[in-house]
């Protein structure tokens, strides 16, 4: 062993009872608890700690500064009858956390071949990421929530407690889901959604504030909102009645392009 990787190890906190695969690569000042089982093609980036009981199957790639808290089930082989052992990855960004029990699985070989999540995400505990899920960055998915396969979240969305969504579902940049909803199609960006089955209910004022949205743009997302769901418009005559009289901010733009590439349908608007 180099001397530089003597001096690395010396650092790292691994617990005797904590099994780790020999090809497993552990950056320095990690920190593994008791009882966790580290497998083969597993790498832990810099300064990130595991709880106790925490188990990472590979081969999953995982930055710097995550947390996992116990019981966390990380990097486990897909739930698709389609698996058929392939090595297909999970890779995660830096300064991710994961609380109790939350479960990701990896992508499959049918499906993007990967599952993704990007930086300074929150899981809440039993929060579940099923396999082929990209999330961005700075998305809370909160206790119980769930992700089928092949759903897309974008950055500074929030999942309510319990909500189940369905697999290919894309849910749009700081977007809102109520707890215990059921989410059956495309959330676009920006809006607030309830109920089970899920309706839009109306813009996330609040989320766009917080996040320094100025007023005239939050204004014409409100705008926007109503052309969509409440002019009985078709969808293709919403989307060019906004971007004619409502373009101009990145915002926007991000509603626009989300409404024209949704796959599977945008969700429907609050119930009569």
């Amino acid at each position: 062993m180099k001397a530089t990787e003597t001096r690395s190890f010396r650092v790292r906190k691994i617990h005797a009872t904590a099994v780790v695969h020999p090809s497993a690569v552990i950056g320095p000042n990690v920190t593994i608890g008791p009882y966790c089982v580290i497998g083969e093609g597993v790498v832990i980036g810099d300064c990130t700690k595991l709880g106790s009981h925490v188990v990472i199957d590979g081969p999953t790639t995982i930055g710097r500064n995550c947390s996992f808290s116990s019981g966390a089930m990380i990097g486990v082989e897909p739930q698709d009858l389609k698996y058929n052992g392939e090595k297909t990855p999970l890779i995660i960004g830096d300064n991710n956390v994961f609380r109790e029990f939350v479960t990701v699985s990896r992508g499959t070989a049918g499906g993007r071949g990967e599952t993704r999540i990007g930086n300074d995400n929150y899981i809440m505990s039993y929060g579940h990421i099923a396999h082929d899920c990209i999330l961005g960055s700075n998305v809370t998915i909160t206790g119980g929530a769930a992700l089928a396969g092949h759903c897309i979240v974008d950055d500074y969305a929030i999942i309510g407690g319990l909500a189940g969504v369905h697999q290919f579902v894309k849910i749009g940049k700081m977007a809102m889901i109520g707890g215990m909803a059921k989410v059956a199609r495309d959330v676009p960006p920006y809006m607030l959604v309830d109920g089970n089955p899920a309706h839009v209910i109306g813009v996330n004022i609040v989320g766009m504030r917080r996040h320094g949205t100025p007023q005239e743009v939050r204004e014409a997302m409100k705008r926007a909102y109503r052309i969509l769901y409440e002019s009985g418009l078709t969808l293709a005559k919403a989307i060019g009645k906004i971007e004619s009289e409502l373009s101009g901010s990145t915002e926007m733009e991000v509603f626009v392009e989300f409404l024209k590439g949704t796959t599977r349908g945008i969700i429907g608007g609050r119930l009569p």
